[in-house]
């Protein structure tokens, strides 16, 4: 499966937590399997990939400190969001 074709599009690695961006790339193509995502349920690439208007392709993923604030804080696993 493949993303897109054409014109650069970015693919923004979010983190679900905080909303901090975590990395960009920009390709003209994307396997979706040279990003996991093949690896991921119908159910999981919903929660996870998100389509934005402008044709950029935004993952959810986790940054380093709320990694950390998870793994310090594992009550938090029970929370949507855990940052105000």
């Amino acid at each position: 499966m493949f993303i897109r074709g054409g014109m650069m599009m970015p693919i923004i690695y979010q983190c679900r937590h905080c909303g901090q961006e975590i990395g960009r790339l920009n390709q003209q193509m994307v396997d979706a399997s040279m990003l996991g995502l093949d690896q991921l349920s119908a159910d999981e690439q919903q929660e996870m990939v998100n389509y934005r208007d402008n044709g950029d392709v935004e993952i959810k993923s986790i940054c380093e400190s709320c990694e950390e604030s998870l793994g310090s804080n594992p009550q938090y696993h029970e929370l949507d969001h855990f940052i105000q």
